[in-house]
Parts: C-alpha cells; structure tokens; sequence
C-alpha cells in the first residue's frame, strides 16, 4: 500500500467542457451558457467580453457565476479546497479565466483584499499561469 502524498494534493483535471465545442464552431456565448448553465468557459467568455466593452459589474457578475459553477466542478473532480489545477490541462482554463475575471473585476472595484485573495489562488492552483491572467 503507497504511503500518503507528501507532496500535496494531485493535481485536478477537470473534463471536457461540452461549452468548447459549440463556441468554436462560433455559437455566442450567450446561447451556449443558456444550454449549459454549468461551463465555466462560457461565463469566462461572457465576462471578459464585459470588461473588455467597459461594464465592470457585468463582468464581474459574470465571472462570479463562473466562479461558482467551477467550484463544484472542481469538488466534483476531487478538488479538497486547494491544490493544482494546472492551466496546461485545457478544460481547466475556463475555471481559471473565471478566476482572473473576477480578479480583474475586483481590481476596478478597488477591492484590494479579494485582488489579493483572488491572486494567491490563481497561483496556488498554478503558479506558472500566463501572467496575463494575473491582476
């Protein structure tokens, strides 16, 4: 019998986000999160279009539904409430522009304690994420 990880928690690799597929082939965002509420990639979508037109409080509404939606993937996958999930593993980045989103959001808010929060867990979960996605 192996002994415990001493390394810390496996890394999360959540599955394929069916949202990828259908934004792809150029479905907009809107319609693909009204078919699955659940995608993170496609409120990443959403809310960086928001910040990127201006309007900070959809985006960040936006990026906080993401957000959640990710969370219960990710326990769903055996996230414990820390660990990697690695940028390099492709339907994890939906949950992690979420996370950026919301950082940025929080950024034009002036919310300095959850920029911070929101930081140290972009580079908990991978800490070599593009910095790009850091605030």
């Amino acid at each position: 019998m192996p002994g415990p990880n001493l390394l810390g928690p496996p890394p999360v690799h959540l599955p394929v986000d069916p949202a990828a597929g259908e934004l792809a082939a150029g479905d907009t965002a809107q319609d693909v999160a009204r078919r699955h509420p659940t995608s993170c990639l496609a409120w990443a979508v959403l809310a960086e279009a928001a910040l990127d037109r201006g309007d900070d409080v959809a985006g960040y509404a936006y990026a906080r539904v993401g957000y959640h939606r990710g969370l219960d993937r990710l326990r769903r996958n055996g996230w414990k409430g820390a660990g990697p999930v690695p940028w390099s593993h492709e339907p994890n980045r939906g949950f992690l522009r979420c996370l950026s989103a919301l950082a940025q959001a929080a950024v034009l808010f002036e919310e300095t304690d959850e920029v911070e929060r929101l930081r140290a867990f972009l580079l908990d979960a991978d800490p070599e994420i593009p910095t790009d996605l850091l605030p």
